[in-house]
Formats: C-alpha cells, sequence, structure tokens
C-alpha cells in the first residue's frame, strides 16, 4: 500500500486544527464557560487568572476588548519581544487577537500589529473586537489576516518582531513556518514564541489523541529540534527557555486535556516529564 502523500497528510493536520479552534471561537462567543481543548483548555472564568500566572498584567487583561482571551496562552511572548513604540510585530495564529492587541498598545499609533490566523472563526471574532479596542486607544493600528503560518501573508523583509503564542507546535511543517518567519523579518529583526515543546518523545497513546493534536501537545516538536529549525532558517542568537510553571498551572487547574494525558502516560510518570512550555528568542541578522 503507498503510504499517504505529505501534502494530503498536513491537510488533514491543519483541517483537524482548523475544525478544533473554530469550535472554541463559536463556545466562547456562545459564552459556554465549559473548558474546551485548546494549549491550556483553561474554562473563560480561568483565562485571566492562567494569563496573570504567565505574566500579563492586570491593567494588560482588563484593557482587552471582551472576549479576547480564551485561555489559549503557554507564555507572554510580547512581553518577551520588548516591543518599542513605530515598531511592526507579526503574529503567528493570532486568534481572537489576545497579543495582538497587547502589541498594538506597546507599539502605539506609529507602529503596527498584524494578526494572521488560518481560522475564519477566530479571524471574525478578532475582527469584531478591532472597534472596541480604537475606542479605548485612539490607534488604528491593528489588523487581521487570513492565512496559514506556513505561507505568511506578509511582504518580505517588512516586520521588526515576531511574537506567537503556542502556536507553531500545531503545524504540520514547522521547518517551513521557521523560513517563513525568517523570510518577512528585516534585517536585525527578532522573534519571541512561546511555545509547546517535548523534553522527550510521547507515548504513542498520546500521539493518537486527536484532543492532544488541537491542544498543542501531539504536535509538538523536541527542544533541540526547535533550534535545528530556527537555525536552518538562517536565524542566529538563538535562546531556548523551558518553562515548568505553564505544565504547574495546568495541574492547578485541573485542566481536562491535562487529565487526559496523564491518564495515557506510563504508570509512575506526569506530563512535565515529556512536555514543557518553551520561550524561543532569535534574530536574523
Amino acid at each position: 500500500m503507498n503510504p499517504m502523500p505529505k501534502d494530503f497528510q498536513n491537510d488533514s493536520v491543519r483541517r483537524l486544527v482548523r475544525e478544533g479552534y473554530a469550535k472554541i471561537a463559536q463556545d466562547t462567543a456562545a459564552g459556554d464557560c465549559s473548558p474546551g481543548v485548546s494549549c491550556c483548555g483553561s474554562a473563560p472564568p480561568d483565562a485571566d487568572k492562567l494569563a496573570r500566572e504567565l505574566g500579563y498584567t492586570v491593567a494588560e487583561l482588563q484593557a482587552l476588548p471582551e472576549g479576547a482571551n480564551m485561555g489559549l496562552s503557554c507564555g507572554n511572548p510580547a512581553a518577551l519581544a520588548t516591543l518599542k513604540p513605530g515598531e511592526t510585530v507579526l503574529d503567528l495564529g493570532s486568534g481572537g487577537g489576545f497579543d495582538c492587541f497587547i502589541a498594538g498598545r506597546k507599539v502605539g499609533a506609529a507602529g503596527r500589529a498584524i494578526g494572521v490566523d488560518m481560522t475564519p472563526e477566530m479571524l471574525a471574532k478578532a475582527r469584531h473586537n478591532i472597534a472596541h479596542y480604537r475606542q479605548e486607544t485612539g490607534f488604528d493600528n491593528v489588523e487581521f489576516r487570513l492565512g496559514e503560518i506556513e505561507h505568511l501573508p506578509v511582504a518580505d523583509h517588512s516586520v521588526d518582531a515576531i511574537i506567537s503564542n503556542c502556536v507553531i507546535n500545531l503545524s504540520p511543517d514547522k521547518a517551513q513556518v521557521w523560513r517563513e518567519m525568517a523570510r518577512v523579518l528585516k534585517s536585525g529583526g527578532r522573534v519571541a514564541v512561546s511555545d509547546m515543546a517535548l523534553l522527550k518523545p510521547l507515548p504513542p497513546e498520546v500521539l493518537q489523541m486527536v484532543e492532544a493534536l488541537v491542544g498543542c501537545v501531539a504536535g509538538a516538536a523536541l527542544v533541540s529540534e526547535t533550534e535545528r529549525m530556527a537555525r536552518a532558517a538562517g536565524l542566529t542568537d538563538i535562546v531556548l527557555k523551558p518553562k515548568a510553571d505553564y505544565l504547574n498551572a495546568m495541574q492547578h487547574f485541573e485542566d481536562p486535556l491535562y487529565q487526559k494525558i496523564v491518564a495515557h502516560l506510563p504508570a509512575g510518570t506526569k506530563p512535565s516529564d515529556y512536555i514543557t512550555s518553551l520561550e524561543v528568542q532569535a534574530r536574523k541578522q
């Protein structure tokens, strides 16, 4: 039997991810407070608490449009990027606009924050939130574009900084994502990514869980592989910092995906033996 063509496999993964995140966007828009399958799977009432544990300030969270924070974070890339007024920042997998709206305030009226997402339902949610953001800030500096992060709808050498929060692990072609980041960055531009990564390979039982794929776990790359892909794309000054706080928070919140993964792990092991939140910083020469 011939193996499934790679393009077909990649499209199948994207379809599963798109369907999963479309459901999250629809459920949160409908006011469904039950935990969903996501990078953290936290229910909306827990979303702000999780974000505070990840380093977001109360002021940042209170300034967000309603529903922008869906509890999909595993880090704080906008803070990691140390954004400056006047810069152009690109958010890969921008969802409902959570990090993009925070970044827009940091780069100010003279800057620009561009979000890219492949899920129409997420894009609609983010675009709906622009009006509130403009009213609160007076800035017309945030936009959201439909597209895949493997094929960014962004010009060459046009952005100062790239951020991404728990998204690259969802891509079926992560090496291409890193190449695209290098393409759109200006010389001297930088990457600040928070993502899920593996310390060692996951058991087959977890890899077979569709929920674990949509939840940013089954698709995660090894930490060493992440560094290799960034370097192969031409990026330099690569710094990787595993962060155990995220997995600890998931245990504290009794996250349903976390609990399901625990049930499929070998006896005597825990998710943090395999999975970590990873901060990645890099630069384009």
